[in-house]
């Protein structure tokens, strides 16, 4: 089995097409409730492939030859999983709640390849 790092990305214009601001606080909780529930059966329908469950992801440091510097990026959390391909890596997050309950753009699965000897 091969690992893949997948990125849950999201962005301003994802959250404002979502339409998640125009929600009152009821219907907003009521959403989050939903997506919370789907994200975890989500991830029980899942879990023989689930390597890390990964977490949220905070504020952004950059450190470059020009120093260390706050930036912005599109990155909302990670999860680790195994597969037997890439393609069969996508295809566990078709229809993820990421984006498809939440406000998320999209998921980013990318293989973690072993360091050259």
């Amino acid at each position: 089995m091969k690992k893949f790092l997948a990125v849950y990305v999201g962005s301003a214009a994802a959250h404002e097409r979502s339409g998640w601001n125009q929600l009152d606080e009821t219907q907003r909780r009521a959403r989050q409730a939903q997506g919370m529930q789907a994200w975890m059966d989500w991830g029980k329908a899942h879990a023989t492939s689930i390597v890390d469950q990964g977490s949220p992801l905070g504020k952004t440091k950059s450190a470059s030859p020009e120093g260390l510097a706050d930036i912005k990026n599109a990155l909302a959390a990670y999860v680790v999983v195994q597969a037997e391909s890439h393609e069969a890596a996508a295809k566990l997050f078709e229809n993820h709640p990421h984006f498809t309950i939440f406000p998320g753009d999209s998921v980013e699965i990318m293989e973690c390849l072993q360091l050259p000897v």
